[in-house]
């Protein structure tokens, strides 16, 4: 029953993947790629997390971790570019 229902979610998840990466590439404004962007990592940390359950390894968790670290520096850092124009003040 866990793996049919770790299959369906590794389906889901990659749709959803594959949806941002679209939104990435013909986003109207940069708004809508940076949000897509940030909704790109939370897709990869979901799904490294996904791979985690399946196989039983301790080490996608913090695969998933160093990416939702990374993921949430790099937002924050465009999202002050976008609005200011740099970075460090």
């Amino acid at each position: 029953m866990l793996s049919t229902a770790v299959y369906i979610a590794f389906g889901l998840v990659s749709g959803a993947l594959l949806l941002s990466f679209w939104r990435l590439l013909i986003g109207p404004s940069k708004p809508d790629r940076i949000l897509a962007l940030d909704t790109l990592y939370v897709n990869t940390v979901a799904l490294l997390v996904l791979l985690g359950i399946h196989l039983g390894s301790n080490l996608y968790f913090e695969a998933a971790l160093l990416i939702a670290m990374i993921g949430f520096v790099g937002t924050v850092a465009l999202c002050k570019f976008l609005t200011r124009g740099d970075i460090i003040e």
